[in-house]
């Protein structure tokens, strides 16, 4: 079978040429349903993260001093350095936490998602009508993009969470060893 640049392309192409094997099918299946269940597991790291910032922040008054004007103002150099670095760090890897969860908009949609469903209900039907297993494996395959281009943008941001939590972690110990 030819090579095909996209979806749309493989849809377009010669309807004589060899069709769709099972075992494609199979397995653009189980690349989608991997693609959803990392896209489920980044969003429960993120919570992870989250959940243990807040905990964090909620529970260390040493931590809750760093968001305070006195702690900079009254506070010697190594204090307020470490200060400044836990507040940032913390700030940030809890907005890194957050982006994990905001919902994305792709300019591209497929009829496996529920939001755009009344936009592809009739491309569907129709395809159902032809019996053109064609447009299913293009949905398949462009459904995989998508879901790609989502995992890749919340791992990035889960990412950045971890290494905001490190940070944190490190310039909390480094301002209880400052004393």
């Amino acid at each position: 079978m030819a090579d095909f640049e996209s979806a749309t392309d493989l849809m377009m192409s010669d309807p004589s040429t060899e069709d769709i094997g099972s075992e494609y099918f199979d397995h653009i299946k189980k690349i989608n349903d991997i693609f959803y269940d990392q896209i489920k597991i980044s969003d429960q790291k993120a919570a992870y993260i989250f959940t243990f910032m807040l905990a964090f922040l909620v529970s260390s008054s040493e931590v809750r001093a760093v968001f305070t004007w006195t702690r900079y103002a009254d506070g010697n150099l190594q204090h307020i350095l470490f200060s400044g670095l836990l507040a940032a760090a913390s700030v940030f890897s809890i907005l890194s936490a957050i982006l994990v969860v905001l919902p994305r908009h792709l300019t591209k949609s497929t009829s496996l998602f529920w939001g755009t469903w009344g936009e592809h209900r009739e491309l569907f039907w129709d395809a159902a009508a032809r019996r053109d297993e064609r447009y299913l494996f293009a949905e398949y395959l462009d459904n995989a993009d998508i879901l790609s281009t989502i995992a890749r943008g919340k791992y990035r941001c889960v990412t950045l969470a971890f290494r905001g939590l490190m940070v944190t972690v490190i310039a909390y110990v480094l301002l209880l060893i400052a004393g």
